[in-house]
């Protein structure tokens, strides 16, 4: 084999790997239009209603980044979740369940997918204060099957730690914080 041959096959082997790589790394951000100039946030209130934290919601490629702030849900892992209904009276069962448009079991862990308002949990340091970024990854604030439909959307925190796997809330225990999703 000539070196000119091998600089040619090499070539190719590289170029395909960059295209491998391209379409792999995009296979998770939707494609088409950009994402819509509608925001959304929330208040976050506990059962006292007292607010307790805030969040923003913002459409990008990859879905929709939630940033937000809270306060006093005391020490230790809560799982968090974006609920189908938007709506926040104690005990917040009036949020539904998980945002789930495509009827997929709960968890990180399940073998059939998760729901699309499955989040990672939040750890509340010694503080008592966070502040959190998560994304839902495919998930968009408008459009068909949005979380600013008909019937919104809210944020809920349990008070314990989400385990990934228990259908349908991941063993996460009571709800004790909710904020309805709201555009701005």
């Amino acid at each position: 084999m000539s070196r000119h041959t091998f600089m040619k096959s090499r070539s190719g082997v590289v170029l395909a790997a960059a295209a491998f790589i391209t379409v792999s790394c995009t296979r998770a951000v939707r494609v088409g239009s950009p994402p819509s100039t509608v925001t959304a946030s929330t208040t976050i209130r506990d059962a006292a209603g007292r607010q307790i934290g805030t969040a923003t919601f913002v459409d990008t490629y990859a879905g929709v980044l939630i940033a937000g702030t809270v306060t006093g849900l005391g020490l230790g892992q809560h799982g968090i979740h974006v609920h189908e209904t938007g709506r926040c009276e104690p005990p917040f069962t009036t949020a539904g369940g998980h945002f789930n448009p495509d009827k997929r079991h709960h968890g990180f862990k399940s073998a059939d997918g998760y729901h699309a308002g499955d989040l990672p949990n939040v750890d509340v340091p010694a503080s008592g204060q966070l502040r959190f970024d998560l994304l839902l990854p495919g998930v968009t604030l408008t459009g068909a099957g949005g979380l600013l439909d008909g019937d919104g959307a809210a944020i809920v925190i349990h008070a314990n730690g989400d385990d990934y796997t228990t259908d349908p809330a991941g063993n996460s225990g009571g709800r004790i914080a909710c904020g309805v999703i709201a555009a701005r």
